[in-house]
């Protein structure tokens, strides 16, 4: 038992000088990535697991059409980048092969599938490696329900809690295992600093911050009492604490949900109760997401890979809407407004006004060329 305890003891502590590192280095880092300025905007595209190539071949068809005479004048170049399936990820026994972390650094903007992610053993999620390589600090998944007046933006930290050493817990065995939760001072800084920025620059008035602080009373509690400093310097904004559970439930009290509009909250909280928001919009298939960096960004649907699709022959099936919303987040953010538009437009014609295809999964359904087909038609008419 001594030898387990003091190999613990040592991985805490390289875990916790790492930790310590890499908020000094937060606190030094100015760089930031000017799309305006750039010559050529590199799009990659990652088609990942199961049905991701499927739908990210959907997303690529459309923004070819989009942004084809941008392409042509060689002002944006769209890059399919390989090798970030579970396959190769398995053989080479990295969460992100080397070559392909390299081909990705290498674009300026990121368009992603959705990626398999094992139970269990030590390969980390594609995901989690991708946002800690480019310092993707800042996970947007936005919600709307017109028709019940919900209107949410959240912000969720999306390079620490229980993400960022998810793979580097301690086990002894027939025993006890322990994982690890970070919460860095300048890592809440930047997160509650865009949640705010954004409320002020959207005519936002409210910002719910929502933890289990009086739980976990050390990250949790650091991650309130930050985002609360850091609302003093927006005195426009009303900042309220809010309990992750109860606000579970408040999003489907149609008695209050309403009055949310921010949502700031750390990483683990803020997976879970995305899916739930989005579940309200129409399932986790109509949502897409951004993960914002100042260097780099990374743009995703907020699903599975959905493998049994694949397994029963239904691929062709899959429903491309949380792809294609990610790429009108992705077109917004680096400064095509007016194609974002078209494009949000054109998906809710064809998702959530008019039936001529509706996606089901099955071929009771449209495929998703037909739907991809279809948004392209209604953007050229409008």
């Amino acid at each position: 038992m001594e030898k387990y305890i003091n190999e613990a003891v040592a991985q805490f502590k390289s875990i916790l000088e790492e930790q310590i590192a890499r908020q000094r280095r937060m606190e030094k880092d100015t760089a930031y990535t000017d799309y305006k300025k750039l010559d050529k905007i590199i799009i990659g595209v990652c088609g990942g697991d199961g049905i991701g190539p499927i739908i990210s071949a959907e997303s690529v068809r459309v923004l070819e059409f989009i942004l084809k005479k941008e392409i042509a004048e060689g002002k944006v170049e769209i890059r399919t980048i390989e090798g970030l399936t579970i396959e190769n990820r398995i053989a080479h026994n990295k969460a992100i092969p080397d070559d392909v972390l390299a081909e990705i650094k290498a674009c300026n903007v990121i368009l992603k599938a959705p990626t398999t992610t094992l139970k269990g053993g030590t390969l980390e999620s594609a995901n989690v490696a991708m946002r800690r390589e480019l310092d993707l600090y800042a996970n947007v998944r936005p919600v709307s329900v017109p028709e019940d007046n919900i209107d949410w933006t959240f912000f969720r930290e999306n390079t620490e809690g229980e993400y960022v050493l998810g793979s580097r817990g301690v086990e002894i065995p027939d025993t006890l295992a322990f994982d690890f939760k970070v919460t860095t001072n300048e890592g809440t800084k930047r997160i509650a600093r865009a949640a705010f920025e954004y409320a002020k620059n959207n005519g936002k008035t409210n910002v719910a911050i929502v933890t289990k602080a009086n739980i976990m009373k050390k990250t949790d509690g650091k991650f309130s009492e930050i985002c609360h400093e850091v609302a003093k310097d927006y005195p426009e904004i009303t900042a309220e604490d809010w309990y992750i559970d109860i606000m579970t439930a408040n999003l489907v009290n149609p008695r209050i949900r309403s009055n949310f509009q921010v949502i700031v909250l750390p990483n683990l909280y803020g997976d879970i109760i995305t899916d739930e928001a989005a579940q309200l919009q129409g399932g986790v298939g109509t949502a897409g997401s951004a993960n914002l960096g100042d260097v780099y960004s990374m743009f995703e649907a907020i699903h599975g890979s959905a493998p049994r699709m694949i397994e029963e022959g239904r691929g062709m099936y899959a429903n491309p809407t949380s792809m294609l919303k990610a790429s009108e987040m992705m077109l917004r953010h680096i400064g095509f407004t007016e194609y974002a538009d078209k494009l949000d437009k054109a998906i809710t014609i064809c998702t959530e006004k008019d039936v001529k295809y509706k996606i089901t999964g099955r071929s009771d359904g449209a495929t998703c060329s037909q739907l991809g087909d279809y948004i392209m038609e209604t953007i050229e008419k409008l």
